[in-house]
């Protein structure tokens, strides 16, 4: 399944079902240029982002620091996070909601 809008492309690489209720969400995450997923805070989960390619700005707590390829971020449970894509091409990624 895929979700899309002008900020991002959500492509769900498994189901629900696949899941089985061991994780919220295993998808690729694709930001467009001078787009965002804004900061949001996880309740009772965890996320992790992988990136896969172009670069970005991680926003972990209110710290911001820059991503690019093979590094992978983690927001704990009752943390905060968001990224922008700040290249000229796509920031895309792996998100895994646990």
């Amino acid at each position: 399944m895929v979700h899309q809008n002008e900020n991002r492309r959500i492509e769900h690489l498994l189901t629900a079902e696949q899941l089985a209720g061991k994780a919220r969400m295993f998808a690729k995450v694709t930001v467009f240029p001078g787009k965002e997923i804004a900061y949001h805070e996880h309740h009772g989960e965890t996320e992790a982002y992988h990136i896969l390619s172009g670069s970005g700005e991680y926003n972990d707590n209110g710290k911001t620091r820059p991503v690019s390829l093979g590094e992978t971020t983690f927001c704990a449970d009752g943390s905060g996070h968001g990224i922008r894509c700040t290249g000229k091409d796509p920031l895309v990624f792996i998100a895994l909601i646990i």
